[in-house]
């Protein structure tokens, strides 16, 4: 089964805990902190794996969650840093925000590098972090960070220098079964091919190129008719188009109706995937009858359109090597495949902008915000020095102000996760 867009979910892992610990020994009455610190969440890694061709993989697997750091513990012992989760994926995977649809990242940017989707969270401080000569018995410690998280949609666009396009029925997966060592299925009846099928083409040496066959395009493609919709996207990376149409009209069609129609679909689904280089592949020739198909007529559209004529037969081989060189030199002069920016600022990028939020219901404010849920797991309400350090970052990081904003007065209850406290001016 061919699999080529899904949703999934990954989250990195937490960082360990900092931990409060006193040193302790035989004649040793009074020893100093000696907390060890949280070690690191895991990170999520997506990596290309050259062997795969489809998302197979994430059909029924749609969540992925690193382990969590490993807390600190006394004499100094540091916890240990967790494993990175490892996401494998096919080359020329586009990872999406789930939300917005924007890229996040294009798993072939760097010649598919790792890339780090989501970081794991920062292990806590133990809390001889904390030691001053003020402060020799501190009796707290740090909590780790929150892993990052989101909702991603993998889209698949395949990495093909040529794709086939046109109508079913008009020899695209033939073709590519000639001039490759693509075996795609193949039969006389419509939509024999459901899937893209990819073939390299070897001309001469080790030079040589891919190509896909796009199945299911017919009118109304890029509104959702047909197969076409679902497979439209693996032609966006490709830098030329090879449009097969059957010149011996064995189907019934008009080629130029059919080309009309076709290079309509791509217009709607893409401007730029439109604007590609295109053949004009008249396959079929070796069965052309000349009272079908008013072959003047073709010509001078094809030629009017500025496009290159190929008349090939799959069924014989027929004018398919000249074919091959000819796309061969044309694509020597092509700009390479495209890469798709990512969408996305950065700091979204790696789990979105630090934000805080502030709502009211009656008298009470409630403030939420990924950095406020790490800092109170590090704070020790128990403790002066460590509810002063809390009171300091809410005024250093604006969230007195906000609240003052928000209407929020003297005798008002203010809830940070379920800590709730009365806002004194």
């Amino acid at each position: 089964m061919f699999v080529d867009h899904v949703r999934i979910y990954v989250k990195a892992g937490d960082g360990g805990n900092g931990a409060v610990a006193f040193h302790r020994e035989k004649y040793v009455s009074h020893g100093g902190p000696d907390g060890g610190d949280g070690g690191h969440g895991g990170n999520i890694v997506f990596r290309v794996d050259e062997g795969s061709n489809t998302l197979l993989a994430f059909r029924y697997k749609h969540k992925f969650v690193a382990q969590n750091g490993s807390n600190g513990k006394g004499d100094k012992f540091h916890g240990a840093t967790a494993p990175d989760l490892v996401i494998s994926v096919p080359p020329g995977t586009l990872l999406r925000d789930s939300t917005s649809g924007r890229i996040i990242h294009d798993m072939t940017e760097n010649d598919g590098a790792d890339y780090i989707c989501c970081r794991g969270g920062r292990g806590g401080w133990g809390n001889r972090h904390f030691a001053t000569p003020t402060r020799q018995m501190p009796m707290f410690a740090k909590n780790g960070t929150k892993g990052e998280e989101r909702e991603l949609i993998l889209e698949l666009k395949m990495l093909a220098d040529v794709g086939l396009v046109g109508m079913p029925s008009v020899g695209k997966s033939s073709i590519l079964a000639r001039i490759s060592s693509a075996r795609p299925k193949i039969a006389a009846y419509h939509f024999t091919t459901l899937s893209p099928n990819l073939g390299v083409v070897s001309v001469g040496g080790e030079r040589g190129f891919v190509a896909a066959d796009i199945p299911g395009l017919i009118e109304g493609a890029a509104d959702g008719a047909g197969l076409g919709h679902a497979f439209l996207r693996h032609v966006d990376r490709c830098r030329l188009l090879l449009h097969v149409v059957d010149v011996a009209r064995t189907e019934g069609r008009d080629p130029i109706e059919d080309i009309l129609a076709i290079n309509s679909e791509l217009e709607k689904y893409s401007a730029s995937l439109a604007a590609r280089p295109q053949i004009i592949v008249a396959n079929k020739a070796d069965a052309l009858d000349g009272e079908l198909t008013d072959i003047p007529a073709f010509e001078a559209f094809v030629k009017e359109n500025g496009w290159e004529l190929f008349y090939v037969s799959a069924a014989t081989g027929k004018g398919l090597s000249e074919l091959v060189a000819r796309v061969s030199e044309r694509l020597r002069d092509l700009p390479p495949l495209t890469v798709f920016e990512s969408e996305i600022a950065e700091e979204e990028a790696v789990g979105g902008v630090v934000e805080t939020t502030v709502r009211r219901e009656n008298n009470t404010f409630y403030v939420e915000g990924d950095w406020l849920y790490n800092l109170m797991g590090r704070t020790n309400f128990d403790n002066y020095e460590s509810l002063s350090y809390f009171q300091r970052s809410l005024i250093k990081n604006g969230v007195i102000a906000l609240l003052e904003e928000k209407g929020c007065m003297e005798g008002h209850t203010v809830n940070i996760y379920d800590f709730e406290f009365e806002f004194i001016k």
